[in-house]
């Protein structure tokens, strides 16, 4: 079994306002999964800095980034980063280039978990259902024409919808996780964030990581899923 989580972080700025980076490590320490996608997880202007240090990773948690930015200093792509367990191989990264009119883009990272094959993929799309119906094929697409093996595919999806929408497109090759409404954190009632498998995979848990903590570190609260083969 493996625990996944997605948490749009905000920038590590809280509902208060404050930019807090040590209350996103607390959530992610409380969340305890193995392999964790991050949206907004690098700031968006200037020299896009990670907004979640490297080395406040390695000193707080049990993780370490996927190395996907192509700057110094930063951890993602587009805002969107890979947090594995230390013990997890990453066998390889790559970016998703995305249809977009604002920056947006989505990541994909290759791991070996305990001598098996898994593939990670984190996203956050855009405000445009349009473009979001583009983005979600492009990243279908990109995953269809890798190697085959055990995939989940989460993130900010941005979409109100239930069942419309880029959830359609992505229902036709992955199974959602019933996580529940994770936006906005004080009081949750849009399911913009998701879980999605495929390749043989099945949710045998999932939900939304609520707590303390979650209410005033970012203005989504984060979702997980324990996945295993089907």
């Amino acid at each position: 079994m493996i625990k996944v989580a997605s948490y749009n972080m905000r920038k590590g700025v809280g509902t208060d306002r404050l930019r807090r980076p040590e209350r996103i490590l607390d959530v992610l320490n409380e969340i305890d999964a193995d392999v964790i996608a991050l949206q907004e997880a690098d700031r968006r202007f200037g020299a896009k800095e990670a907004a979640l240090p490297p080395e406040l990773i390695a000193r707080c948690t049990p993780y370490r980034h996927v190395p996907l930015s192509p700057r110094d200093g930063g951890i993602g792509w587009h805002g969107n980063a890979i947090l594995v367990r230390r013990d997890i191989e990453i066998t390889a990264h790559a970016h998703i280039d995305l249809p977009t009119i604002e920056p947006r883009g989505a990541v994909i990272a290759d791991l070996e978990i305990a001598g098996a094959p898994f593939r990670v993929v984190g996203m956050h799309l855009d405000l445009s259902g349009l473009q979001r119906r583009r983005q979600a094929r492009a990243i279908i697409d990109a995953v269809d024409t890798r190697d085959k093996m055990p995939v989940v595919l989460m993130g900010d999806l941005n979409e109100w919808t239930q069942t419309g929408g880029c959830l359609r497109d992505f229902a036709h090759s992955y199974r959602m996780a019933a996580t529940g409404p994770s936006f906005h954190a004080r009081r949750p009632m849009a399911r913009l964030d998701r879980i999605m498998v495929g390749g043989g995979l099945k949710v045998t848990q999932a939900g939304v990581h609520h707590s303390l903590k979650t209410r005033h570190a970012s203005d989504h609260l984060p979702i997980w899923a324990v996945v295993e083969p089907d």
